[in-house]
C-alpha cells in the first residue's frame, strides 16, 4: 500500500512515558512511579474544576456546545481581547496544525529555534515545507532576523519560554523583532508556560491584547501546563480576526470534548489555585539550582515548571534517564534534540527529593 511520501522523513512525535508502561515493562508499583517527564502540574488542577466536572457527567451523551461561547468569553475577558479574537484547539499543538497548513505548501520556508517544541517541524512536514534553524540553543532575536533576512520564511515560531530549554524572550526585545518582520511572514508565539514566566520575570510577558493589532501575529496558550489539565486537550490562539477566520476553516466540528470546555472555564477562574501552584513550583525549582551547583553541572535557567540539566563529557542522558526509568523515575532524555541532557518537570517536594536520591548516584 502506498502513501504519501512526504511520511517517509516524518519521527513520530514520542510523548512522555507513561506510569501505565513503566508498569508494564518493570514490575513497579504504580504508587512508586513518579513521572517528571511531561511538565504536567505536580499539583494536579483545581478542586472547583473537579466539582464542576463531576455536576455534568450526565452531559457526555450530547454534542459539545460548538460555539465553545462560555470558554471564549472568559478567555476574551481574561486577556482583553473580543470573541472574534480566539479561537480553541485540542491542545495548542491542535491550532499550530492549523497555522501550518493554512500557510505553508511545498514552497514555503518554516523558521524555528535548533531546540524547541518537535511538533513545529513534525507539522511543517506534513506540508512539505522547508525547515530553518538557528545555530543558537536558546532563542537569539540577532540570529532570528538575520536568517529571516536571507530566507524569508512564511513562517516564525517563536517558543517562550521555550521548551524543552527553559529560556525565555525579554518582552521589549520580542517587540524591537516583530517592527522588522514583513506583514506576509506570520509570526507564532507559543506561549505554553508563559504563565510561569510572568511571575518569575514581568519583564518577559507578552500580552495577547498587544499582538491583535498586528495582522501577522498570533499568540498561543494552554491550560495543560499550569491549569493543571493535560488531560483534557485545551488550548487557544489570540489573533487578528483576519487570521482567527482562516484558522476557523480547518478546525473540525465539536473539537473540544464537553468536559473540557467545563474544566478549563472553570480552571480560567480559579487564580489562587494556578498563583499557588506557580509559587510552589518556582520554591522547589531553587532545589534544582542548588543541586545542580553542588554537582558541578549546568542548568538552563527556567522561567516553566522544568529544568534542563546539561550534563558533562563523561555522562550520557540517555543512560542516566534509562537507569532512572528502571527505579521508576520519569524524566525527559533530550539527546533526541541534540543534547547530551535531561529535562526534568520540578515536581513536589517528596517527588524532587526523590529525584535528586536517585539521580545522583549516576553524576
Amino acid at each position: 500500500m502506498k502513501f504519501n511520501k512526504k511520511l517517509e522523513n516524518i519521527k513520530t512525535y514520542e510523548a512522555g512515558k507513561p506510569i501505565e508502561l513503566v508498569v508494564k515493562e518493570f514490575g513497579i508499583e504504580p504508587k512508586d512511579i513518579i513521572k517528571l517527564a511531561s511538565n504536567e502540574n505536580p499539583y494536579g488542577c483545581s478542586k472547583l474544576v473537579q466539582d464542576g466536572i463531576s455536576k455534568i457527567v450526565s452531559k457526555m451523551a450530547l454534542y459539545p456546545d460548538d460555539s465553545m461561547g462560555g470558554l471564549i468569553e472568559a478567555l476574551s475577558n481574561r486577556f482583553e481581547v473580543e470573541d472574534k479574537n480566539i479561537i480553541i484547539g485540542s491542545g495548542s499543538d491542535q491550532i499550530i496544525e492549523f497555522i501550518i497548513h493554512a500557510k505553508a505548501d511545498e514552497s514555503s520556508k518554516i523558521l524555528m529555534n535548533s531546540v524547541t517544541f518537535a511538533m513545529y517541524e513534525i507539522y511543517a512536514k506534513h506540508v512539505g515545507a522547508k525547515i530553518l534553524r538557528t545555530s543558537s540553543q536558546v532563542h537569539d532575536l540577532d540570529e532570528f532576523y538575520a536568517i529571516y533576512k536571507k530566507e524569508k520564511p512564511e513562517i516564525i515560531f517563536l517558543c517562550t519560554p521555550n521548551n524543552p530549554t527553559g529560556d525565555a524572550i525579554e518582552s521589549k526585545f520580542f517587540f524591537d523583532f516583530i517592527k522588522k518582520i514583513d506583514k506576509n511572514t506570520l509570526i507564532v508565539i507559543d506561549g505554553a508556560y508563559m504563565e510561569y514566566a510572568i511571575i518569575k520575570d514581568s519583564s518577559k510577558e507578552i500580552k495577547p491584547k498587544d499582538l491583535i493589532k498586528y495582522e501577522n501575529i498570533i499568540y498561543l496558550g494552554t491550560f495543560s501546563k499550569a491549569y493543571g489539565l493535560g488531560g483534557m486537550r485545551v488550548g487557544y490562539g489570540v489573533a487578528h480576526e483576519k487570521i482567527i477566520k482562516e484558522l476557523y476553516k480547518l478546525r473540525p466540528p465539536f473539537n473540544i470534548t464537553t468536559l473540557s470546555l467545563e474544566a478549563a472555564t472553570i480552571a480560567l477562574g480559579d487564580e489562587n489555585f494556578v498563583n499557588k501552584s506557580i509559587q510552589d513550583n518556582f520554591n522547589e525549582m531553587k532545589r534544582y539550582e542548588d543541586f545542580a551547583y553542588k554537582q558541578n553541572i549546568d542548568i538552563i535557567k527556567s522561567y516553566t515548571n522544568f529544568v534542563t540539566l546539561c550534563l558533562n563529557k563523561k555522562q550520557n542522558s540517555t543512560q542516566i534517564s534509562n537507569s532512572l526509568l528502571q527505579k521508576g523515575m520519569i524524566v525527559r532524555d533530550l539527546s533526541g534534540y541534540g543534547m547530551n541532557a535531561i529535562r526534568v518537570t520540578v515536581g513536589t517536594s517528596i517527588q524532587n527529593t526523590r529525584f535528586f536520591e536517585l539521580v545522583v548516584a549516576f553524576l
